[in-house]
C-alpha cells in the first residue's frame, strides 16, 4: 500500500555561511520515512515562515523565491503521481533521486537469472553439479519463452515480476510447454532463488513469492512386478545397443542406483562388505549421503560380463553407461520388445529395487532407506505407501472372489426347541 507523501522546506542552521545565510533543505516523507536535498539556495533565516513554508515579504525577490518553491513541491508530487500510475516502487529516497536526475539502475530480471548460471558454471563440481546447472539453464529458457510470450519483450525489469507474473508462469508451463504439475512448479522454484537474491540485494522493496506456496501432487511411483523384471532380465535376441542399456537397466533395479551414480561407480566403489561379500560403497550424487548396498547375484553377473569391455579394461567405470537421453530413449523399444506397458526409464529402476526387490521381500524399510542413500526415512516411506496401495487394490479384487456365506449372524428358524 503507497503511504501519503509530506514536502517540508526548512533551513538547515548547521550550514550557514559567514553572511549568516542559511542553506535551504527540502524533506520529503513517505510512510516515516525521511529523502532530504538542498535547493541550492541560501535565505535569512530571519525572513523564514516556518509555518508556512515560505519567505514573509511581498518584494519581487520573494515572490520569485516562493514561486520557485512551489515548483520544486508540484515536481515531486509529479514524480510520486507517476510512479502510482505506472505501479511503481515509491519511497522517499526513489523520489528524491528522480528529482535529482540521479537515475536509477534497472536491474533486469533475465541478465540476474544468466549472471547466476554463469556463476554456478564456473563452480561445477566446486558445491554443484552439472545437473543443478542444467535444471537452471532448463528454467532460465522457460522463464525467457514466457516473457517473449506474455510481454512480448526479451527481458524484463525485476521489479515487474509480481504474484501474477508466478502463476502466469505456472500456467504458461502447463500449457505451452506441456510440463506436468510437478514439473512447473521445480521450474517456478528454480525461478524463486534469482527473485530472493534480488530481494536480499534490495534491488526489489519487496518478495512477490510472499503469498505464493508450492502445491505438490502427489504422484504414485511406477515400477517393475517381479515378472515383468523377469521378462526383461531373460529376454534374448536383442540388438547390442538394447542389450547394453537392458543390463545397466537390470543392474539398476538390483541396486537401487540412479542413473548419474550407476555413471560414476568406480571400481574403488566397490568393496568387502562385513559379511565378506563385495558391497557397493559410495555417496549419492545428488545427496552426498553414503549408500551402503550389497552386491546381489544378478548385479554380479552383469558386471562380470562387462569385465572385458574397453571402457571397462581403461578404467572409465565399472560398467559402459551411456547418456541418460540415449537410455531412456533406448528403454522405449525394450519395452515394446519385452510387452512392458509401462513408461521404462531409468529412473524406474531405482523404484523396482525400492519396491519389488527389497521392500515386498521383507526388507526392512530402515535398511531400504540406507541403501538408497536417503536423508530422511519419509523419503522411503513413500515406496512403503506405494506397497499398501497394491494391497489394498489386491485384497479388494480379493473380496469381489469371498462372498458372504450367511452363516456368521444367522439363525436356524426350523431347528427343535430344547
Amino acid at each position: 500500500m503507497y503511504g501519503k507523501m509530506n514536502i517540508l522546506f526548512y533551513p538547515k542552521k548547521s550550514e550557514r555561511n559567514d553572511d549568516g545565510m542559511v542553506m535551504l533543505y527540502a524533506r520529503i516523507t513517505i510512510n516515516g520515512k525521511r529523502g532530504e536535498f538542498s535547493l541550492g539556495r541560501r535565505i535569512d533565516e530571519q525572513r523564514w515562515d516556518s509555518r508556512g513554508g515560505k519567505l514573509r515579504g511581498t518584494t519581487t525577490e520573494v515572490s520569485n523565491f516562493n514561486r520557485f518553491l512551489d515548483n520544486v513541491k508540484n515536481r515531486l508530487f509529479d514524480i510520486y503521481d507517476a510512479l502510482l500510475k505506472e505501479r511503481e516502487d515509491i519511497s522517499a529516497i526513489i523520489i528524491k533521486n528522480i528529482y535529482l536526475g540521479k537515475e536509477r539502475k534497472e536491474y533486469m530480471l533475465l541478465e540476474i537469472f544468466q549472471e547466476h548460471n554463469d556463476e554456478i558454471e564456473s563452480l561445477l563440481g566446486k558445491g554443484f553439479t552439472k545437473g543443478t546447472l542444467q535444471r537452471y539453464k532448463a528454467a532460465y529458457k522457460h522463464v525467457s519463452a514466457y516473457i517473449e510470450h506474455g510481454y512480448h519483450r526479451n527481458d524484463i525489469p525485476i521489479r515487474r515480476v509480481d504474484h501474477k507474473f508466478i502463476t502466469g508462469l505456472v500456467f504458461f508451463l502447463k500449457s505451452k510447454r506441456n510440463c506436468e504439475h510437478n514439473t512447473a512448479v521445480k521450474y517456478v522454484i528454480n525461478f524463486k532463488k534469482i527473485i530472493r537474491i534480488a530481494y536480499a540485494n534490495e534491488w526489489i522493496s519487496k518478495d512477490p513469492f510472499f503469498h505464493w506456496k508450492a502445491k505438490w501432487q502427489t504422484k504414485e511411483k511406477s515400477y517393475l512386478s517381479q515378472s515383468e523384471l523377469d521378462a526383461l532380465s531373460e529376454k534374448k535376441s536383442f540388438l547390442p545397443r538394447l542389450e547394453l542399456v537392458r543390463d545397466i537397466f537390470v543392474f539398476c533395479c538390483y541396486t537401487g542406483l540412479a542413473y548419474v551414480d550407476v555413471k560414476q561407480l568406480k571400481s574403488k566403489h566397490i568393496v568387502i562388505g562385513i559379511n565378506g561379500d563385495r558391497w557397493i560403497k559410495m555417496p549419492r550424487n545428488k545427496t552426498k549421503t553414503m549408500s551402503s548396498i550389497p552386491l546381489l547375484p544378478p548385479a554380479e553377473e552383469i558386471i562380470n560380463k562387462y569385465r572385458e569391455h574397453p571402457y571397462v579394461k581403461d578404467g572409465k567405470g565399472v560398467l559402459p553407461v551411456l547418456t541418460n537421453q540415449k537410455s531412456n530413449a533406448y528403454l522405449k523399444e525394450i519395452a515394446d520388445l519385452c510387452g512392458i506397458q509401462k513408461n521404462l526409464t531409468t529412473h524406474l529402476a531405482r523404484h523396482t529395487f525400492a519396491t519389488t526387490v527389497t521392500l515386498s521381500n521383507g526388507v526392512s524399510i530402515s535398511t531400504v532407506s540406507k541403501m538408497l542413500g536417503h536423508r530422511s526415512l519419509k523419503t522411503t516411506q513413500i515406496y512403503a505407501k506405494v506397497l499398501d496401495g497394491k494391497i489394498a487394490d489386491e485384497m479388494e479384487q480379493l473380496k469381489q472372489k469371498i462372498r458372504p456365506s450367511g452363516v456368521i449372524g444367522s439363525k436356524d428358524t426350523g431347528s427343535d426347541e430344547f
